[in-house]
């Protein structure tokens, strides 16, 4: 998974995650906005209207004082206990 910030602000960030799709960026973005400090979490991946964009891009906007970037770490985080927590369900029910 190649990662490339495309716009960066106080409040803001912009990334583009090369080589995702609909699944990992409906994800992402659920476990963003599960975090009070997210006011906003959006994807787009829309290559007619985008100038020709390929990759997903994801958009956080963060509550004042709160880094984009640390928030995008915490959903990861989340993301991944969530899908530890649902092997670990999945292999107990087999």
């Amino acid at each position: 998974m190649e990662l490339r910030v495309t716009e960066s602000s106080e409040n803001e960030l912009s990334i583009e995650i090369a080589g995702e799709d609909h699944t990992f960026m409906n994800v992402l973005k659920g476990a963003l906005l599960e975090h009070d400090d997210v006011a906003a979490a959006t994807y787009d991946v829309n290559p007619e209207q985008s100038g020709g964009q390929t990759e997903p891009i994801l958009t956080i906007k963060t509550e004042s004082g709160v880094d984009p970037l640390d928030a995008l770490e915490d959903a990861a985080v989340t993301v991944q206990e969530k899908s530890q927590a649902f092997r670990d369900a999945f292999e107990a029910a087999a």
